[in-house]
């Protein structure tokens, strides 16, 4: 069946549509009565409930957490899981990051990729099967989340409200097909630190990072310092030779200093440049003895600086079918009790959560660090090459890309694919395509939004079909 001429007539709905969605700022919030995730992610879920609802589409919204968006009828179902809410836009971006402008053929945004744009894609994807007359054999029903980048409450009361669909895929990911998904787990890095250190340099405060599943962009400190004119000497002599941002700023007390680095998915930590790690290196630089903070900074410099896979720390595992664990040191703050390193992790598909603490337990114990444990283990999904589901999505993507050398892949990042059985993610990253999601600058292509909606239209009229 061609779908073409009906998804080329669609184009300006489909540009308007995510260009509307990006100007919803969906970053989550305080909850307030009816809004779990607070305000945003809630006018996002209802701009797509409406949209759908607007096409003749039946939608149900579940006390704001996710929502559904139902073509067709039948007792088989085809899900497409997708998500509103979006991280915070961090710094830098050369365009506004919730404007949804359009420059060089690209809509720019936070959500453009991830996963605003695939969300309101797939949607056109249904509508452009409805305009042409298809009647699904399955019905296909587009499920949306408002809380996927942080606790995935949002699958989690969708689920108990609502049977899982018979199979789906996601479109926050990467083609040609994700059949496995590394497992997840969030902990925190705990230092007592009274305030006090003997050196001549004191530590009053330090922040860094936006979310622990983002590489951050920006980190700071503020220092009491004895010797000011001592303090700016070092800090020249330590930028000779080095092209990462550090910048000083001079206060009553001593120094702010900011570092700048290259934000990036805390799946992929090595594509970014983490700035926590940047500045830390610094504090070491001109931190000197066996004070109290020197020991942290020591212990952050020498073991987990720019080391990717958790390789000094006690976790540095890997395997055959998904490769190296990830290690994302995301946020940093100071409580004024305790200087606190919150971690992202992504492990190997044929490890599991405790194995990754026991190897950090062992590898600490002998320093003054405390692992604290997150509650959340978000465990890997694997779907066998071989399953009907992986076929006929990697038969579509052939087809509709003349790619036909790829393999299904694994990947570190995770999808909703793992919140049911019998779903894997789908694009729409092409290979070899810059990997946008959490960095500044996020976009989509005009081009590319057409081509991915052709793919998960005819997706869906593959697995729709008997």
């Amino acid at each position: 069946m061609e779908f073409k001429e009906t998804i080329r007539n669609l184009e300006p709905e489909i540009i308007k549509s995510i260009q509307e969605s990006i100007k919803i700022k969906s970053v989550e919030e305080t909850p307030v009565e009816g809004k779990p995730f607070g305000q945003g992610p809630y006018n996002a879920l209802v701009y797509m409930l409406k949209l759908g609802e607007n096409m003749g589409f039946k939608t149900k919204n579940f006390d704001g957490y996710a929502g559904h968006i139902d073509f067709g009828d039948g007792d088989e179902t085809v899900g497409v899981l997708a998500h509103v809410d979006v991280v915070p836009e961090g710094d830098g971006w050369t365009y506004p990051p919730f404007g949804g402008e359009i420059h060089n053929g690209r809509i720019y945004g936070r959500g453009t990729m991830d996963d605003k744009g695939p969300a309101v894609i797939a949607l056109y994807a249904m509508k452009a099967l409805k305009d042409i007359g298809f009647v699904p054999d399955r019905r296909i029903r587009l499920i949306l989340g408002a809380n996927e980048e942080s606790r995935w409450e949002c699958m989690k009361h969708y689920f108990k409200n609502e049977e899982p669909p018979t199979m789906a895929f996601t479109p926050d990911a990467d083609f040609p097909v994700i059949h496995g998904e590394k497992g997840i787990i969030g902990f925190d890095f705990k230092f007592p630190y009274a305030g006090t250190t003997g050196c001549d340099i004191t530590l009053l405060d330090i922040k860094g990072g936006n979310a622990t599943n983002m590489v951050p962009d920006k980190a700071w400190s503020k220092l009491k310092v004895a010797d000011k004119e001592l303090f700016i000497s070092q800090y020249d002599k330590y930028l000779v030779g080095k092209d990462h941002k550090i910048s000083i700023e001079e206060t009553e007390e001593g120094f702010n200093v900011t570092a700048l680095g290259i934000s990036a998915h805390g799946s992929t930590p090595a594509k970014g440049e983490n700035a926590i790690s940047y500045l830390i290196g610094f504090l070491g630089y001109i931190y000197s003895g066996q004070c109290p903070v020197c020991r942290f900074i020591n212990f952050y410099n020498e073991r987990i600086a720019f080391k990717h896979h958790g390789e000094d720390v006690g976790c540095g595992l890997e395997d055959e079918l998904s490769g190296k664990l990830d290690f994302n040191p995301g946020l940093i703050s100071y409580d004024g009790k305790d200087i606190i390193l919150s971690v992202n992790v992504r492990y190997p598909i044929s490890s599991s959560a405790e194995e990754v603490f026991s190897g950090i337990r062992e590898s600490i114990k002998e320093t003054p660090i405390e692992l604290v444990e997150g509650s959340i283990d978000s465990r890997p999904l694997y779907v066998s090459k071989d399953n009907e589901l992986v076929k006929t999505l990697m038969k579509v993507y052939r087809e509709q890309t003349g790619d036909m050398d790829s393999e299904p892949i694994t990947i570190g990042g995770g999808t909703y694919a793992r919140a049911m059985k019998n779903a894997v993610a789908f694009g729409p990253v092409f290979p070899g395509q810059e990997e946008l999601a959490h960095q500044k600058d996020e976009h989509i292509s005009i081009d590319n939004i057409i081509k991915l909606t052709e793919i998960y239209a005819h997706a869906l009229f593959e697995l729709a079909k008997h």
